[in-house]
């Protein structure tokens, strides 16, 4: 018999719950912080024990998405992702073959990698092709995001949102002996929707999706800019192509200020100006948009750069001369600075004017702001330096030789496949994959720690906290109980129904974790209640919370391209809404077929 008897406990949940819920709506607090308070004043009413409050500590599933996310921000800095994706994409040629390329390689990745760094890596390639196509990034961003969500949905591990509700399958007391899902019991679902998504975003979606242009891009911009001297390397793909062909022309990333030839400056050069190895090229960007004229991949050296570029680690950082800098007044070859800090300067930027005479040959003022492209002891070198600050780091770049990058992502694929096979733990398969990652040199202990994402880890522990908060008071007994009388009379599939709707529109407008943390229990509680298998009561929270297509702030990839893709927030309305419709019937459905 479900509890009906509204206690002081209840009240106290409910509000906390609605304060939470408000809060990460409106952007309050920040989510971590939010759940902190929240749940700590469940633990003054003595509602939650401390130990209660802490158990999610102990949680295997939170130790696997912890060593997911940083094997996938590891990925992430060795570029081996990007090199997979340049011999990829290098065949797309027509919008419609690299969305489908896109949608068909990112859902895939997905399953089995954190979707997160996965967009990450691709919103420059996307934003790269579509300008040198001159296509809006408008057009390829939101489906981006959409596949990744799509692909996560395959597998137990293509998400953090699916391993937070297996913890809580470990964590939860409702139905004794439940046992954990496996690896592909979301693959059913998950599949079926990666095809029918693909479908939709290539034939239907990409007719929805808006054509806009940048944020700002018709606007002056007051950011920081840098100009630098490129080169056209021997054997650049770049020799031969015009200077429209090589992306050069409208390039809303950087400027191509001047093009020098055997020393003589090109004047009035058109768009159809043919570029030759060796051609000096004269840009000007922000920071981060140099760096992508620095890698590999542009075709483009940096003459003050040079051997620098073939280290294994180097990174792009900024740094501003101090007040009482031994460096004012003097010039940086002067200095010595390259081998006093490790460090080519590439560009200065002084007073919000950029210097165009030569780096070597300039005074050095208080205030400039240097550009460096700085080798692995440049932090040993400048630490207790006074002559200058560290303003940004602006991104890594690392090489690895072809067995470390074998043992990263084949070790990463073994992992997941004696995982899948009932032949290890998956999370002592990724700590060994980490471990290897350590011995190869691959990474070091102090990247690791800078990369571990704690408020996360915060607020899926505390997210195990409030459902043992529901449970504990008779809170999710409640609001199961009013489900069931709503939705119970039109059968089981509608009760799954009734859940669906109510986590997506949830995790719509606050995040797909915490939609998970409160429809959870709830759900839970529903299959007991009714003496029903709870697997599809378990895996239609899942779905429901990570399958966010309707706004930009129920998932993060939704969030990461809101900005660059220049959307509104009733774009993703209008392009999701329907996406979000066809997963509910494909999921209810092959839920209700499987196990009801």
């Amino acid at each position: 018999m479900l509890l009906s008897v509204i206690t002081f406990d209840i009240i106290l949940v409910f509000i906390i719950i609605v304060l939470i819920l408000i809060s990460l709506y409106r952007g309050l607090l920040g989510p971590s912080f939010t759940f902190v308070i929240g749940i700590s004043i469940l633990g003054f009413f003595g509602i939650l024990t401390p130990s209660e409050i802490l158990s999610g500590f102990a949680n295997e599933q939170i130790a696997v998405v912890i060593l997911l996310l940083l094997l996938g921000d590891i990925i992430r800095q060795t570029a081996v992702i990007e090199v997979i994706f340049d011999y990829i994409f290098k065949g797309a040629k027509t919008r419609r073959g690299f969305l489908s390329r896109m949608i068909i390689i990112i859902g895939s990745f997905s399953s089995i990698l954190n979707n997160t760094p996965l967009v990450a890596v691709m919103i420059p390639y996307v934003h790269s092709w579509c300008k040198r196509k001159k296509i809006a990034p408008s057009k390829f961003l939101m489906p981006l995001s959409y596949a990744a969500i799509l692909g996560g949905s395959v597998t137990l591990i293509g998400t953090s949102t699916n391993l937070i509700v297996n913890g809580m399958v470990l964590e939860q007391n409702i139905i004794p002996g439940l046992e954990p899902l496996k690896i592909f019991d979301f693959t059913p679902v998950g599949l079926t929707m990666l095809i029918i998504g693909y479908f939709y975003l290539v034939f239907v979606g990409n007719k929805l999706m808006p054509e806009r242009s940048e944020p700002l891009s018709d606007h002056p911009s007051y950011s920081r800019e840098f100009t630098v001297e490129a080169r056209v390397r021997t054997g650049s793909h770049l020799h031969g192509l015009s200077v429209d062909q090589a992306g050069f022309v409208g390039n809303k990333n950087f400027e191509l200020v001047e093009i020098i030839r055997d020393e003589i400056k090109v004047l009035n050069y058109s768009d159809k100006f043919i570029l030759n190895e060796g051609d000096l090229l004269i840009f000007s960007g922000e920071p981060r948009n140099i760096a992508e004229i620095i890698s590999q991949k542009s075709g483009l050296q940096i003459p003050e750069i040079g051997m620098m570029s073939k280290r294994k680690k180097t990174e792009i950082i900024e740094i501003v001369i101090s007040q009482n800098s031994s460096l004012i007044g003097k010039t940086l070859k002067t200095v010595n600075f390259r081998s006093r800090f490790d460090a080519a300067v590439i560009a200065i930027h002084r007073n919000g004017v950029r210097i165009l005479e030569k780096l070597d040959t300039t005074m050095l003022r208080a205030g400039d702001i240097l550009l460096l492209f700085t080798g692995n002891k440049f932090l040993p070198l400048s630490e207790n330096n006074n002559d200058f600050y560290l303003v940004s780091k602006v991104r890594r770049f690392v090489k690895l030789e072809w067995y470390k990058s074998a043992v990263l992502l084949g070790g990463l694929v073994l992992a997941i496949g004696l995982s899948a096979l009932n032949v290890i733990k998956l999370f002592m398969g990724l700590v060994a994959v980490l471990i290897a990652t350590l011995a190869l040199k691959i990474t070091n202990p102090k990247d690791l720690s800078r990369s571990i994402d704690y408020n996360l880890a915060i607020i899926i522990v505390l997210s195990i906290a409030l459902g043992t908060a529901m449970v504990k008071t008779g809170a999710a007994d409640l609001v199961a109980n009013s489900i069931i009388t709503v939705f119970l009379p039109y059968g089981d599939m509608s009760v799954l129904l009734g859940i669906f709707i109510i986590t997506s529109v949830l995790a719509a407008f606050i995040t797909a974790k915490a939609a998970a943390a409160i429809t959870f229990p709830i759900s839970l509680t529903m299959a007991s209640a009714l003496e029903l298998n709870p697997v599809p009561f378990i895996l239609i929270v899942a779905f429901a919370s990570a399958a966010n297509f309707m706004t930009p702030v129920g998932f993060q990839t939704n969030l990461m391209i809101y900005g660059p893709g220049g959307y509104k927030f009733t774009d993703f309305l209008k392009v999701g809404l329907p996406l979000t419709l066809i997963y509910m019937v494909v999921t209810v459905g092959i839920l209700s077929m499987m196990y009801l």
